[in-house]
C-alpha cells in the first residue's frame, strides 16, 4: 500500500461538489484522514471564493491508475476538461504526493509543485502531515509552512459537514472509518 496525499477543490456548488469527491474517495479507498476545509480567493483567475482541503489515503493503484481514477470522480461531478487552466471548477482532485515518489511518472510530476506555492495546499497539509518530510525538499511540512509567506494568499478554516461528521475549524482533522 502506498500513502497518497490529495488537494480537493471546488469553487462551484461548492459544499455538495466536496462532499460527494470526499463519498467517492471513500467508497473507492476506505479510510480517509481529512484536513479542516478552507476558503480562500481564486488564484489565477477572478473568481468566486474556492473550499479547499487535503486528504490523505492508502492505496495499491500505480499512479496512472490513481489519475485515471481520481479523473473518472471529477468527471462524474461535472468536471470541464476544456478551456483555461485557472477557472471555476466543480471538483478539482490533485494528487500532491504518492508516498516518497519523485520524478515524472505518466505525464504526473510529483510531488506537486502547487504544494510549496499555494497556502490552501500547505496549510492543511502541514495540519494533517506536521512531521512528514516533503519527499523533495526533504523538510516537514510544518517547516514549509512556518517558511511560507502567510501574507501571501488569504484563507480561513470554515465549519463543514461531511457524511453526519464535522470538520471543525479548532479541531485538527475529521477521521471516517
Amino acid at each position: 500500500m502506498t500513502h497518497v496525499f490529495l488537494g480537493l477543490g471546488s469553487n462551484l456548488n461548492r459544499e455538495k461538489n466536496i462532499r460527494a469527491g470526499l463519498d467517492a474517495l471513500n467508497n473507492k479507498f476506505g479510510r480517509l484522514i481529512c484536513s479542516r476545509v478552507f476558503e480562500s480567493e481564486s488564484v489565477g483567475f477572478r473568481g468566486s471564493h474556492f473550499y479547499n482541503l487535503v486528504v490523505s489515503l492508502q492505496t495499491e493503484l500505480a499512479i496512472a491508475d490513481l489519475s485515471e481514477t481520481i479523473k473518472k470522480i471529477e468527471d462524474n461531478h461535472g468536471r470541464v476538461r476544456t478551456g483555461p487552466k485557472y477557472r471555476p471548477q466543480t471538483l478539482d482532485i490533485d494528487i500532491l504526493t504518492y508516498g516518497n515518489f519523485v520524478g515524472v511518472e505518466s505525464g504526473i510530476e510529483l510531488p506537486r509543485a502547487e504544494i510549496t506555492k499555494n497556502a490552501f495546499v500547505l496549510l492543511p497539509l502541514s495540519e494533517i502531515a506536521p512531521n512528514e518530510l516533503h519527499p523533495q525538499f526533504k523538510k516537514t511540512y510544518s517547516e514549509l509552512w512556518s517558511e511560507y509567506d502567510q501574507s501571501s494568499q488569504v484563507l480561513w478554516p470554515i465549519d463543514f459537514v461531511w457524511s453526519g461528521g464535522v470538520l471543525i475549524p479548532e479541531k485538527n482533522s475529521c477521521v471516517r472509518i
